[in-house]
């Protein structure tokens, strides 16, 4: 499986390869194929606009010297392939979530971090920092990568068949997660029963009841329609669904420094109209859910406090791993 998987994007990322062509007698280099951006997302997604505004912009400002094609839906393989190849330069870009990059760049769990934002805007001003966003880009560094920018899909929150309108109401309830450790534990020190399971097998577990709820964030929550089987959508607003956009770091050297720049410039545009347009569909995704049937439930100054409370220990085991207090700091802040 893997082996094809290789083969395929091999396939499709013949687009990194540039050709000479000789027009009368000017020599001019032109780019055969497009260059390829995979996400593991729906196409119907704040990650899917982040990316298409991202080709586009990189189109336009080379005036149709540098093309990019975006598969999405895991045409070229899931979040882990996806990083994988990226690190390999199998593929020049990636638009996916921060959490399954945990893995391979362990101090990335700072932005696993629960209940830290009141607000997006307080999150975009961390990410704005640009001295917080250099050490950010030093970690991706580490396994061949360049962050290009880190927009959102707004807050995570939490679809459940059981009402919770208290920290007692966690207690049992059959969650499922993403398959990151930290993500786990806080659900556990909040009561709940954090089950791992494959996105794809989720709405069936929703629909059989083999798991109570879910969590993620609104988009995910219409694209995949897990509100169809849910009566009740819990605001926790427990983490940001951060959106990072990579590209590997061989493949920008291998790029005219001028080549860079327009690249750099795009993915600052599109990041910027990626978190526009996240904050404007928030409302449209929680009405199509609330015609759905499902019942929209705010999360308590109060409840906010005493789960974060409740993860105290998650904090200190953060704070450990990310080994650097002014990054751990900064993304806090005094809150």
């Amino acid at each position: 499986m893997k082996r094809n998987l290789k083969k395929f994007i091999a396939k499709a990322v013949l687009g990194a390869a540039f050709i000479l062509s000789c027009a009368g007698c000017a020599q001019a280099k032109t780019q055969e194929y497009a260059w390829v951006l995979a996400t593991a997302s729906p196409e119907d997604t704040v990650t899917q606009i982040y990316a298409e505004r991202f080709a586009e912009e990189v189109e336009s400002l080379s005036n149709g010297e540098m093309r990019i094609e975006v598969y999405a839906n895991s045409s070229l393989g899931g979040d882990t392939e996806l990083i994988e190849c990226c690190m390999t330069g199998d593929i020049p870009f990636v638009v996916q979530n921060t959490a399954p990059q945990v893995s391979y760049l362990p101090r990335l769990c700072l932005f696993d971090l629960p209940c830290v934002f009141d607000s997006i805007d307080e999150l975009h001003e961390v990410l704005d920092d640009e001295e917080f966003m250099e050490k950010i880009n030093e970690i991706y560094a580490e396994k061949g990568l360049e962050l290009l920018g880190m927009s959102d899909q707004d807050f995570r929150v939490m679809t459940s068949n059981v009402k919770v309108e208290s920290l007692e109401d966690f207690s049992g309830i059959k969650i499922r997660t993403m398959e990151n450790s930290y993500h786990m534990a806080f659900w556990k020190a909040i009561g709940a029963n954090p089950t791992p399971m494959s996105f794809s097998e989720v709405y069936i577990g929703l629909q059989q009841n083999t798991i109570d709820a879910q969590e993620n964030p609104y988009e995910v929550i219409v694209s995949n329609n897990f509100y169809e089987q849910q009566d009740y959508i819990i605001q926790t607003n427990h983490l940001p669904h951060l959106l990072s956009l990579i590209v590997s770091e061989s493949f920008m050297e291998s790029l005219e420094e001028e080549e860079q720049a327009i690249i750099r410039e795009a993915a600052a545009t599109a990041c910027a109209y990626a978190r526009e347009q996240a904050q404007e569909r928030v409302a449209d995704r929680i009405a199509i859910c609330e015609a759905g049937g499902a019942e929209v439930i705010e999360v308590s100054d109060e409840l906010r406090a005493q789960m974060r409370e409740a993860a105290a220990d998650l904090y200190e085991e953060i704070r450990v791993v990310v080994a650097d207090d002014d990054l751990y700091n900064t993304y806090i802040g005094e809150r």
